[in-house]
């Protein structure tokens, strides 16, 4: 199936203002697209049907929380793993992404935690614990030029 025809060019345009702004009322995507709002709220809804929208989620500014640290955390694998590793991985106190990775075998973690003190805490007695884990690289994020979840739905269509 060409991918290119998953999508309509007025869905690209509804795709592209949800993207830009997620809160903003439906009337005003059907008029920035042209539509009557029926119609656009029956697209949308069809196009969550479809899995192509997942989800709505806010952004929170991650310092009040005391979560200002980020880390990509290497996690090195034995080869006879445990299956649920990934799962265990997930459940670590501040892992907000799991990646299963080439190459070297294993999974590269996104952490958010306070500071270097709890982050090594994390590691030492969460990650290297678990079944499965040989070793871990940690690299620790100094600052953050871009960070999204958007997708380029431009090129998407080119």
């Amino acid at each position: 199936m060409d991918q290119k025809r998953i999508i309509d060019d007025i869905d690209h345009k509804i795709l592209t203002i949800l993207q830009n702004k997620s809160r903003i009322p439906n009337v005003e995507v059907a008029r920035q697209v042209g539509m009557a709002p029926s119609a656009v709220l029956e697209r949308i809804r069809k196009l969550e049907d479809r899995g192509i929208i997942e989800g709505y989620e806010v952004r929170l500014n991650p310092q009040p929380f005391n979560q200002g640290l980020m880390a990509f955390v290497q996690v090195f694998v034995q080869s006879s793993c445990h299956a649920d590793l990934a799962v265990q991985l997930s459940t670590v106190t501040g892992v907000q992404d799991v990646h299963q990775v080439a190459g070297d075998d294993g999974y590269l973690l996104k952490l958010r935690v306070a500071d270097n003190r709890e982050l090594g805490r994390v590691i030492a007695e969460e990650i290297c614990p678990l079944p499965g884990v040989q070793q871990t690289r940690t690299s620790i994020v100094l600052n953050t030029i871009k960070e999204t979840r958007k997708i380029d739905l431009n090129r998407f269509l080119s």
